[in-house]
């Protein structure tokens, strides 16, 4: 097929080479791993294990809480030498809860395997579920809940914009078979007539591989979209538009389309799921950047921290400055290497001391009011009048302006000449708004708690008045049945005396 083009973006130096020049390496777990319970989008799940407790590879550590969450299984087999409070992975200061697994022994555990393609779409998203699967591209969001409506289009997302990340191009180049497979499961778990795998033209070696899935095992229904290499073009709704030339409407969603875009590794993970009985405990991070000795492609165990996971990869060149969780463009900052991997990440990038003085060399300047910023956006936003809002405290207006519809892409950021962080503006006045929110909501309780108590107190001292005026009518009309027999034993005692 003949992609559309989505609007905004920018062609970018991939250096995807420096990673993939070598097949995938197993990364041999560490002593211990340490798994959050929040891998996910939703609400983190919920221990299953005690301290102490044996427990086999691909055993259930944590139950997922609710539809919106995800269960954690055990990577390799071993003891659990803890359960305590941890930080989010990659996000310092917010809590999570982490089981820290002892790597003993080689026991393992699978969920009995399904017939495949002749499943019912409820068994698959059962299967799915009980597997832990979540999306792999970033999101983390339960694969089976995101089955669970009817769509007519599935799209199998190997559009690895990003420079530096090259997880899923060698996925495709190793295992475009799984990958085809399994998006043909997905598409009968979410009753999907059509389905688009798409790949970047730059990924020539996966391309070539995907050929030859599809060819071999796409039964029909696979079709082979090569999409340009121009970023954020991975991205979900910049995707759905090139592919289908229609826009997800803002405050809509994919399904609002008829359309469900999962990744490539999301559909691999499912396949294992349903075919091998295999819960989700590990997967393929790219570890490259000038910082590191040996950059590749991995196949990590979660709960791995990133420093064993550099020390695999012949650990740290004298030139290493910065440690980037994620791409260069929407990566975060690691202050140090002691961060567990989760189901979400998929990069570990090492900048050089040349990288962070390039940015340094770039101080923060006055807008110059151009508009270089507009046409590069991809959500069609003006981040020149965000600006302005989001400095000014008029979050109310930014967002009326699309604040929440900027997918922090940082392409504003490459095309501004003043070099103003403009995602970090955007991504501040995101935080702060959800405080003002959360505030808002907080004091509308509170006013509800208050007038629901004056509601109560008024209706608690219309209750007592009327019990006292009760009273008084009853203590009224006693005293007026007194006074009456008074009366009437005197007429009874005059009538009756002696002449």
């Amino acid at each position: 097929m003949r992609p559309s083009r989505f609007h905004g973006g920018l062609r970018l130096a991939g250096h995807k080479a420096e990673s993939t020049a070598d097949a995938l390496r197993p990364c041999p777990p560490p002593p211990l791993l340490r798994l959050s319970l929040a891998q996910h989008a939703g609400r983190p799940a919920r221990a299953r294990v005690a301290v102490g407790e044996r427990v086999r590879r691909g055993q259930l550590l944590g139950e997922a809480d609710g539809e919106l969450s995800a269960g954690v299984h055990a990577p390799r087999a071993g003891r659990i030498e803890a359960i305590r409070a941890g930080e989010l992975p990659g996000f310092p200061g917010l809590p999570s809860i982490e089981v820290w697994l002892a790597v003993e022994g080689d026991e393992s555990i699978t969920l009995p395997p399904l017939e495949g393609l002749a499943s019912e779409p409820t068994a698959l998203r059962e299967r799915i579920r009980a597997a832990g699967v979540v999306g792999l591209g970033g999101a983390g969001f339960p694969t089976a809940e995101k089955l669970a409506i009817g769509r007519e289009l599935l799209i199998l997302n190997g559009a690895e914009c990003e420079p530096w990340i090259a997880c899923d191009d060698a996925l495709l180049r190793e295992h475009a078979d799984e990958v085809v497979l399994g998006g043909r499961l997905l598409a009968r778990a979410v009753g999907a007539g059509r389905i688009l795998l798409a790949v970047e033209d730059s990924m020539t070696a996966a391309l070539d591989a995907c050929r030859r899935a599809v060819a071999a095992h796409g039964g029909g229904a696979v079709e082979l979209a090569v999409v340009p290499t121009i970023y954020p073009e991975g991205g979900e709704r910049q995707l759905i538009q090139a592919l289908t030339g229609r826009e997800v409407p803002r405050g809509g969603l994919p399904r609002d389309l008829g359309v469900v875009v999962q990744n490539v590794a999301t559909a691999r993970a499912a396949w294992r799921a349903v075919v091998h009985g295999e819960a989700l405990t590990e997967r393929i991070v790219t570890v490259t950047g000038p910082g590191v000795v040996r950059p590749g492609n991995y196949v990590v165990p979660l709960g791995t921290t990133v420093a064993h996971l550099v020390a695999q990869a012949g650990g740290y060149t004298p030139d290493a400055a910065r440690l980037l969780l994620g791409g260069p463009m929407m990566g975060l900052a690691l202050p140090h290497d002691d961060v567990p991997l989760g189901k979400t990440h998929n990069c570990v990038l090492v900048q050089s001391a040349a990288d962070v003085d390039a940015e340094a060399r770039e101080p923060e300047m006055p807008c110059i009011r151009c508009g270089d910023c507009a046409p590069v956006c991809p959500a069609r936003l003006l981040p020149q009048q965000l600006l302005w809002q989001v400095r000014a405290g008029r979050l109310d207006r930014a967002v009326d302006q699309g604040l929440f519809d900027c997918i922090e892409c940082g392409c504003c950021d490459l095309a501004c000449p003043s070099h103003i962080p403009l995602t970090a503006y955007f991504r501040h006045g995101k935080g702060e708004q959800r405080v003002r929110e959360a505030e808002a909501e907080r004091a509308d309780a509170a006013r509800i708690r208050h007038e629901s108590r004056q509601q109560r107190l008024e209706r608690e001292a219309a209750e007592r008045a009327a019990r006292d005026a009760a009273r008084r009518d009853a203590a009224t009309s006693s005293d007026a049945v007194a006074a009456a027999l008074e009366r009437a034993r005197a007429r009874r005692g005059d009538s009756g005396a002696a002449p």
